[in-house]
């Protein structure tokens, strides 16, 4: 298996694993994860006034009946403009791996995203109790600035710094200037015809696309015909169980299955976290409406003291090894609680060892059908609130379900789940070596006779 793993597997999961655009998507919203926490426990924190309610009264009585503004204005300056951040961001990581400084890069990919949306919006006002509806020059929706345009805003910003690189290394496209030119005005100069001509050939690109399709700009085809379907296939159960599998499956080889998974999970899961954000804002009770697989789903319910929750692995230990584990659970126990678990992971070892493969590897898949059914059957609130990897287990669940108490208890099932998976494993490896120390000093006893 490991022979086969070996040759089929790897060479595919080192290649995707540094393909530059995926890094670079996954990069640029790893960077972004300020922007997103600030404005996800904004939103949290506002919503609390209504779980809690004497929270929300010491907040009125120190702030007025108008506090929950605070929390309005971060996530307007935040989430509302989650694709421009991510425009900027990606842009700038692409163009930097070709070797490029990336400010030019990051600022045409912006210019370009902008120039294909829509410049005319339709606004709905009400007059003489009637609503009417027509189109006003500038009054651009939020929806293409947020985050249900991230999967324009990343295609966008890839194949324009795509273009704008390759017209870079162009020579006859460069100007040189004197000597004496001052250095940022050099640069500017060297790359002023590959810009004018990247933001052009979006120009021509946009009116041409409007054209075929009878008026629709980009976000709008985009997310009818490929995002949409996309996003439903991918809040499933059976995508779900497959991204868990390959997670794990990567790790038990030696490769950090999320980074190398994330280029293509982290803008789904970002998107649709993003989403019940915005809908939890906005008050909607409607759970249909929210999605399951979302933000921090995994982080809340899966990966509890890390990848193959692992910290039910540090509990079986204290349960049925203490002794012989001592140093492991000492090593592995306080990073563990916070998510941290490479020193199980290659200390025990987990990675390259068949012994553990069993409850690593389909122990989350287990407990991420668990909270799936949970989540969708509206037993547990869904993911409203992004939370940072490191949270610990079951306070993790509680602050991404908005305070939810339902999360927490999720979270706590599936590590009792988890701990009783890897229970037996730990008692047969303790079996294990118990049996290879005994035949090891009877041959040690025979060899000094």
């Amino acid at each position: 298996m490991m022979t086969f793993i070996d040759k089929y597997i790897m060479p595919g999961a080192v290649k995707v694993g540094n393909n530059r655009h995926l890094l670079a998507i996954r990069d640029a919203l790893i960077g972004m994860i300020a922007i997103t926490m600030i404005g996800s426990f904004a939103v949290l924190f506002n919503n609390l006034g209504q779980v809690i309610k004497p929270y929300g009264r010491m907040m009125e009585a120190i702030f007025g009946p108008a506090w929950n503004t605070l929390g309005g204005d971060i996530w307007f300056g935040t989430f509302a403009f989650m694709t421009v951040f991510a425009v900027f961001g990606i842009s700038y990581k692409l163009a930097r791996s070709y070797g490029d400084d990336g400010f030019e890069a990051m600022l045409v990919s912006a210019a370009c995203f902008f120039l294909l949306l829509p410049q005319i919006g339709n606004v709905t006002l009400t007059i003489d109790d009637k609503d009417v509806t027509g189109g006003a020059w500038g009054f651009v929706s939020v929806n293409y600035f947020n985050a249900t345009a991230l999967f324009t805003g990343i295609v966008v910003a890839l194949i324009a710094t795509e273009i704008f690189v390759r017209l870079s290394r162009v020579k006859y496209l460069v100007i040189k200037l004197p000597d004496g030119v001052p250095p940022a005005v050099a640069r500017s100069f060297a790359k002023l015809v590959p810009g004018m001509a990247t933001i052009f050939i979006a120009g021509v690109f946009g009116l041409l696309f409007r054209k075929a399709t009878d008026g629709q700009v980009l976000n709008d085809w985009l997310s009818k015909v490929i995002v949409s379907p996309l996003q439903s296939a991918v809040d499933s159960l059976p995508f779900a169980i497959l991204l868990v599998f390959l997670v794990h499956l990567l790790w038990m080889i030696g490769l950090h299955g999320p980074n190398i998974l994330g280029g293509i999970t982290t803008p789904l899961f970002e998107s649709s976290g993003v989403k019940n954000i915005d809908l939890y804002a906005k008050g909607v009770k409607d759970m249909d409406q929210y999605g399951v697989l979302a933000g921090s789903f995994l982080d809340a319910f899966v990966y509890l003291g890390g990848s193959g929750a692992t910290l039910g692995l540090i509990i079986a230990m204290i349960i049925a090894g203490r002794k012989r584990y001592k140093q492991m659970i000492a090593l592995g126990g306080a990073p563990g609680v916070f998510q941290i678990n490479e020193p199980i992971l290659f200390g025990l070892p987990i990675v390259l060892n068949p012994m553990w493969f069993i409850p690593f590897v389909l122990g989350p898949v287990i407990t991420t059908v668990i909270s799936y059914i949970a989540v969708s059957s509206g037993m547990v609130f869904p993911i409203v609130a992004k939370i940072p990897w490191v949270t610990p287990p079951i306070v993790g669940g509680f602050l991404a379900t908005g305070g939810h108490v339902s999360g927490a208890v999720l979270a706590a099932i599936n590590l009792v789940i988890s701990t009783a998976i890897y229970l037996p494993f730990v008692y047969a490896q303790v079996k294990i070596d118990t049996k290879n120390e005994t035949k090891l000093t009877k041959d040690s006893e025979t060899l000094s006779l």
